[in-house]
């Protein structure tokens, strides 16, 4: 009996997705038989291109196109909504967020120099518009009962959908994994989440959504003279355990994957460095920086339903650089 990964019936939004880890996320993604809408904003001709092939490569007389490019800015919480309302509107759903996207500034910036535009841009765009992507996902998929769409009456009788926690006698209970004693330390609280006996099809039948957002060793360890970019990505690590905790008991797997260094457009000139190049390859125990396509293997695996019990989890895909959650 084979293992499939397929994402056959399924709607994607990916962010950042003209070039890089973006670009070969929706390849794979178009592979697995998802509709994907990915986002541009200045690659206008790579993003095209892009659309264009994976329609071209997708099975014939299929309804409506496989996939999709929306131009969008994405700077602040408003414009990730819009996007996931364009998203909505081409795919008719919305099943997956992938929050992709993102600034560095190539140029060192120590801190005592660091103008404070750069910090607000780079805060603005990796942080704040993930805010509203979320946001805006999160509301589209609380609308869907579940994956096959029409089982929200059944599967709520029979216990197998988790409790939303919009119930009135026990809505913040359901939602929390514990109670917090306002010293940090949390005391769990009896388990809310499933009720009734198992099924074969469970995993597929209370599954609302997956989002998957991008972080970076650089939100794991720091990065000197990047400490914008550093904490909109160590931002991005807390952002998918609070969602995690508040989201998975509705049915909503939240996860992150945090690459290292990864053969981009952004990072080309870097890793091409006769100096810097090499110093970087040492410190990676495989020897080597990664190809997107490596990165956006793990980002598929987290939307199909081999990783239907993985919620809030920190995925590194660093060739072992950094090992830490």
């Amino acid at each position: 009996m084979g293992v499939s990964l397929s994402l056959e019936g399924r709607t994607a939004l990916i962010t950042g997705g003209a070039r890089g880890i973006g670009a070969e996320t929706v390849r794979l993604f178009v592979e697995a038989g998802a509709r994907v809408a990915f986002n541009y904003r200045a690659a206008r001709e790579q993003a095209v291109a892009l659309a264009a092939a994976c329609n071209e490569a997708a099975a014939e007389g299929e309804a409506g196109p496989r996939c999709v490019a929306i131009e969008q800015e994405l700077g602040s919480p408003e414009d990730g909504r819009a996007l996931v309302r364009k998203a909505v509107e081409a795919l008719g759903g919305l099943d997956i967020l992938v929050a992709n996207h993102g600034i560095w500034e190539a140029e060192d910036a120590p801190i005592d120099r660091m103008s404070e535009a750069q910090w607000r841009r780079t805060l603005a765009v990796n942080l704040d518009a993930v805010f509203g992507l979320v946001q805006e996902a999160v509301g589209e998929m609380l609308k869907r009962s579940s994956n096959s769409g029409e089982e929200s009456s059944a599967g709520e009788a029979s216990g197998l959908l988790p409790n939303r926690g919009d119930h009135p006698s026990g809505a913040k209970a359901a939602a929390h994994s514990g109670v917090s004693m306002g010293t940090g330390e949390v005391v769990p609280t009896q388990n809310r989440g499933f009720r009734g006996s198992y099924s074969p099809d469970l995993e597929t039948r209370v599954t609302r959504g997956h989002i998957v957002l991008i972080s970076s060793t650089a939100g794991q360890r720091g990065e000197a003279y990047h400490a914008d970019y550093a904490a909109t990505k160590g931002a991005l690590i807390s952002l998918t355990k609070s969602l995690s905790t508040e989201l998975a008991p509705k049915g909503i797997m939240v996860n992150c994957v945090a690459p290292g260094w990864v053969h981009t457009d952004m990072s080309a000139a870097t890793l091409a460095d006769p100096v810097l190049g090499p110093k970087i390859g040492a410190g990676i125990p495989v020897g080597r920086a990664a190809t997107a396509r490596e990165i956006a293997g793990p980002v598929l695996f987290l939307c199909t339903p081999l990783a239907g019990f993985i919620s809030g989890e920190i995925l590194n895909v660093n060739g072992g650089a950094v090992l830490v959650g």
